[in-house]
């Protein structure tokens, strides 16, 4: 059976839709049957106007579920007068059927006009569904209960009395009087962003955060951080166009002796890069295929001069395809195809030893496991095979942030400086934060 969690486009208009809906003394929100919640796209409108009813599925249940959205609603407008007036929301659009993954969700809107009979506060109802929105219909002429503030204390709701101006303060409002939901609706969610604030929202993990300890021949560990930043932020209401696409991205790799004297690094990767990438270039009917790209340039180097240096170059396309499947797993198939250039004298012959093809396969389950593989094909059958493997440390008596990592690794290239020194199988465990 499917299960409903309400998803808001805008959470803004959260509260001047309860604080209608309680003034009509209903309290009621938008909660509906079956899998579906509803919601109106504003706090008022006058009779004449059209509104946006918006409605989200969201299935929670253990297998794909299908919804077919009507194209037609009958709504139900019921005022404080007692007048109950019908009338018809027709659905945007034109898609009706939807076929939706484990925890995944699917969102249609109708559009309906304020019946012209209405007026003051109402009661919207959707016939056959048990959801109840509010609106505030008045005319413009003589404003409306959605654009007047709310002047007096904060009371008790069972007695009527009063609060102390200091619990109300506690919650951030004042204990004379509040700002109609209309305000509230037109006013910025958040206080401007600072400088932090827009950093932080703009950078996200890229590739794996491991940290793994092996002890094949001698001690050492293996780790890698990751992250992207991206250059241009789509606005809070609309999915990224195209433009907004473009990231930098740095990862570094290094690997790190722990047994001999002074615990000496043995080689570290820089790896910063620029690129384009999006996840939902195209989505089947369905939605459980989709399709990605991932394009750009980057540049490795461990950072030394001399006989140790290495440094290339590459430009690469990156297609991802992923699989929904019912049960609640994702499976993307990502090819990387390089092109090298600028490549360093010391290591011109880097593309006999790693190919140009990374072959990418990973398997993801929600809140569960993740297995990726890697498989390169050099020159002159020079392979490199690297496994990995993580659970969530959350699913384990420990109750801990992370994921438990293991980590196989066979083949070149376990580090730049050794791109042509073949590494023997090696087993490494250890912590993940980012799989």
């Amino acid at each position: 059976m499917a299960v409903i969690r309400v998803l808001r486009a805008n959470p803004r208009l959260s509260f001047p839709l309860g604080g209608l809906a309680a003034a009509l003394a209903l309290g009621l929100a938008a909660p509906a049957d079956a899998g579906v919640s509803y919601r109106l796209d504003r706090p008022s409108a006058a009779p004449g106007e059209a509104v946006t009813i918006e409605a989200v599925y969201f299935n929670e249940g253990s297998a794909r579920a299908n919804w077919e959205a009507p194209p037609e609603l009958v709504l139900q407008w019921r005022g404080s007068d007692g007048q109950i007036v019908r009338s018809l929301a027709k659905l945007r659009g034109g898609k009706a059927s939807y076929s939706v993954p484990v925890n995944n969700f699917a969102r249609v809107a109708w559009t309906a006009v304020v019946p012209a009979t209405v007026n003051g506060l109402q009661a919207v109802s959707i016939e056959g569904q048990p959801a109840m929105m509010a609106l505030d219909a008045t005319g413009r002429e003589t404003g409306t209960v959605a654009s007047t503030p709310a002047q007096g204390p904060v009371v008790d709701a069972r007695t009527g009395q009063p609060l102390p101006p200091a619990v109300v303060s506690e919650v951030g409002a004042s204990p004379d009087g509040g700002p109609a939901p209309a305000a509230v609706a037109a006013a910025p969610a958040v206080p401007p962003e600072s400088a932090f604030d827009r950093f932080r929202s703009a950078i996200s993990e890229y590739k794996p955060v491991y940290f793994d300890i092996g002890t094949r021949d001698k001690t050492t560990a293996r780790f890698q951080i990751s992250a992207k930043y991206r250059l241009f932020s789509p606005p809070g209401d609309r999915p990224a166009d195209w433009s907004e696409n473009f990231y930098l991205g740095y990862t570094q790799i290094s690997l790190w002796d722990l047994e001999s004297d002074s615990m000496p690094f043995i080689d570290t990767t820089f790896n910063p890069s620029a690129f384009w990438l999006s996840d939902n270039i195209w989505t089947s009917p369905g939605q459980n295929w989709r399709f990605g790209l991932n394009t750009g340039v980057e540049h490795n180097s461990n950072g030394k001069d001399g006989d140790d240096s290495r440094s290339l170059n590459d430009g690469y396309i990156e297609p991802r395809f992923h699989y929904r499947f019912d049960g609640g797993s994702t499976l993307t198939f990502a090819p990387r195809v390089k092109a090298y250039f600028s490549v360093g004298d010391e290591n011109s012959d880097y593309s006999d030893y790693a190919g140009h093809v990374d072959w990418q396969l990973r398997w993801a389950q929600d809140n569960g496991a993740v297995v990726s593989a890697m498989y390169r094909q050099g020159d002159q059958r020079r392979r490199t095979t690297q496994l990995d493997f993580a659970w969530p440390l959350k699913r384990t008596w420990l109750n801990m942030n992370g994921y438990l990592h293991l980590q196989y690794f066979n083949g070149y290239g376990e580090t730049l400086l050794g791109y042509n020194q073949r590494n023997e199988s090696q087993f490494r465990v250890g912590l993940s934060l980012v799989p």
